[in-house]
Order: structure tokens, then C-alpha cells, then sequence
């Protein structure tokens, strides 16, 4: 069992992971009426239900970096009740969103509705320039941002009572664990527990597979249709930051981080951005509890590049056969996405 402190419970010897799972999403099935991981993924994200009644209300704080530039963080659920000094913490769960992602993605909606059920307050911090405002600075964000992730969660553990719990989507589930990995024995002082779901942890092959055939014209020229506008915005404020003609060139995500995201961020090129900034390899190095959602069936994921168990150190799997990419719906048409907030919030309450 877990020792425990003025801070909460705190990271102690623990068991080797199960195998690929043995609860939660480990043996998810989506309905028969949905088949297929790209129908579970657009289904999901455009059609079935996030959230039951009135959707959340955010309130947004604007918080100025080191760098001098801003993020904006959405809180939700946040208790109005003075706490006693023997009432427990009311629980913080932090979710970081995938690319292109915000508080208001079908995703984040849904883990907010299963926080709100539970009376945990809630908040999404927003990569820079995805909050619907660019950010200041000569730079963007990408899947191995740990610094700013380690900074965010240290001012929001500072108002805090207790460790926090974590939830990476997609791109933020990759940069989280590299936090994880990074931080070592000291990540338990921040938070108690980090989740990453359906996210990248081998960057080039799930930039490889996003670029190829069907995946390519659908999923790479989504987001393209929004990252290229972003970063030409971004020349425009900081003329001969990077080679605008290439980028505009640019058809695949590849090259939009060969001329962009990597060498902004301190890397060579894309090769080395992928390479260095992917979770998989770090993931031995992670001290606290951790869990890795994966659906086998995840268009953007090749099941052939997920971890394996042995490979992860303590980090637990689940990787179910059905999902597609942050999928996870049930019921009948449309279908609702309480599946994956329900699975993960109840692991996350474990620890």
C-alpha cells in the first residue's frame, strides 16, 4: 500500500504491469452498428454524445510564461465551499489536450461530464495558440513539450491541496509521459497518477501512418487546414521566423514539422523532433502510477509500434481491440463517449 503524507498518498513499490490490461477499457467493444476504427474515430468525434445536459461552464485564466508569452488555462467545477482544515481536498483533474485540441473537444467535454458527476473540479490548460488566440511568442507547441507541461502543473499544484491527477489526450498524452519520465522519483509531488490516451508514444510511426493513403487525405489535411494558417500567422508576426514558401507548400505532416514545428522547438528537422521527443523509449523511467490507453484499431497508431508489456517498466496497458483514435462509443445511435472518461477517472481514483 501506498505511504501517505500531509500531501496525499504518495508513490510506493507497486506491481508489475498486467499483461495488456485486465479492466477497464482492456476489453472495450464498440456496437455492432459501429464498425472500424476510422468510423469509431469521425463517429466519435462528430456525432455521438459528450455530455449530458447543460455542457460545462469554463472560467478562464490567463497566465503569463517565463518566456514571456501566455496559455490559457479553463477551470470547471470548481467548489465554492471554504474547506475546513480537516476536510479532504476537493480532487483537481487536469486534462491535456491532443493537437489542434481545446476545452471545448468532443473528448474534453466528455471527461468533464464524468468529473462533474464525480464533484472533481476540472481544468484544461491550452497548448499555445489553440485557447482561439495566438500566442505571443516565436514558437508553438508539440508532442514533446514536457518542460511546459512540469511548469503548468506546478502552479497548478501550488493552489492545490493535494497532487493532482493527469490526463494526456493524443499529443498531450505523449508530452505528459515524457513529463512523467523526465521528472522521476520527484513527479509524485505533483501529481498522483498520469493517463495517456490514444496518444502517439512513437511519434514517426504515427506521423508515418497520418501520412499515408486514405489517412492522409482525411486526418493530415484536417489538420493541416488548421496548423498552416496558425504558423503563417505566426511568420506574419515574426517575419523570417521560418521558410513560408515551404510551408505553404507543405502536404503532409512531415514536412509541415520539417519546416515548422521541429526547428522552432529546438530540433533539426522532423527526424529528430520524432525521434527524440517520443514518450516510448522513457516510459522505464516513469516513478509514479501510469496508465497507456491504446485501441489496437486506432487509425493514427499502428498496433504494431504500441509498448509492450516488459517494455514499460511500471506503466500499466490497456489496449483494447475496438476505439479507434479517442473513440470509445456505446449505446445506440449516436451513441454516448462515457465509456473512456468513466474507465480512466475510475482508475485514476484508485491511486
Amino acid at each position: 500500500m501506498a505511504a501517505t503524507s500531509p500531501d496525499g498518498p504518495q508513490p510506493g513499490p507497486r506491481s508489475p504491469p498486467q499483461g495488456l490490461g485486465t479492466a477497464g477499457l482492456a476489453t472495450f467493444r464498440s456496437p455492432k452498428w459501429l464498425p472500424g476504427g476510422n468510423l469509431q474515430t469521425i463517429w466519435a468525434a462528430r456525432v455521438s454524445v459528450a455530455y449530458q445536459g447543460p455542457g460545462p461552464v469554463f472560467r478562464r485564466e490567463r497566465w503569463d510564461t517565463p518566456d514571456g508569452d501566455f496559455i490559457d488555462v479553463d477551470f470547471a467545477f470548481e467548489s465554492t465551499a471554504q474547506p475546513g482544515p480537516a476536510d479532504p481536498p476537493q480532487p483537481l483533474l487536469v486534462l491535456f489536450h491532443g493537437l489542434e485540441g481545446s476545452s471545448t473537444g468532443h473528448y474534453s467535454l466528455a471527461v468533464a461530464d464524468e468529473a462533474r458527476r464525480r464533484g472533481w473540479a476540472y481544468a484544461v490548460p491550452h497548448f499555445r495558440g489553440c485557447s482561439g488566440e495566438l500566442n505571443r511568442g516565436p514558437r508553438a507547441y508539440h508532442s514533446g513539450d514536457f518542460e511546459e507541461i512540469g511548469w503548468i502543473l506546478t502552479r497548478l499544484r501550488a493552489r492545490a491541496r493535494a497532487p493532482l491527477w493527469v490526463v494526456g489526450i493524443s499529443l498531450g498524452g505523449n508530452a505528459l509521459m515524457r513529463w512523467a519520465a523526465e521528472a522521476g522519483e520527484s513527479a509524485g509531488a505533483l501529481a498522483r497518477a498520469v493517463v495517456s490516451v490514444c496518444s502517439p508514444l512513437d511519434l514517426a510511426a504515427a506521423g508515418e501512418a497520418i501520412d499515408s493513403g486514405f489517412n492522409r487525405q482525411v486526418y493530415a489535411r484536417m489538420f493541416l487546414a488548421t496548423m498552416k494558417p496558425k504558423a503563417l500567422a505566426k511568420l506574419a508576426q515574426h517575419p523570417g521566423l521560418f521558410d513560408g514558401q515551404r510551408l505553404r507548400q507543405a502536404r503532409t505532416l512531415w514536412e509541415f514539422d520539417d519546416v515548422f514545428t521541429g526547428p522552432l522547438h529546438g530540433f533539426a528537422g522532423t527526424q529528430d523532433y520524432w525521434g527524440r521527443a517520443s514518450a516510448l523509449p522513457h516510459l522505464p523511467r516513469i516513478c509514479i502510477p501510469a496508465l497507456a490507453v491504446n485501441a489496437r484499431n486506432d487509425p493514427f497508431i499502428p498496433a504494431h509500434s504500441l509498448p509492450r508489456p516488459g517494455q514499460t517498466g511500471q506503466v500499466e496497458l490497456w489496449q483494447p481491440a475496438h476505439g479507434g483514435h479517442v473513440g470509445f462509443a456505446r449505446g445506440a445511435p449516436p451513441g454516448h463517449l462515457r465509456a473512456m472518461p468513466r474507465a480512466v477517472l475510475d482508475w485514476l481514483a484508485q491511486h
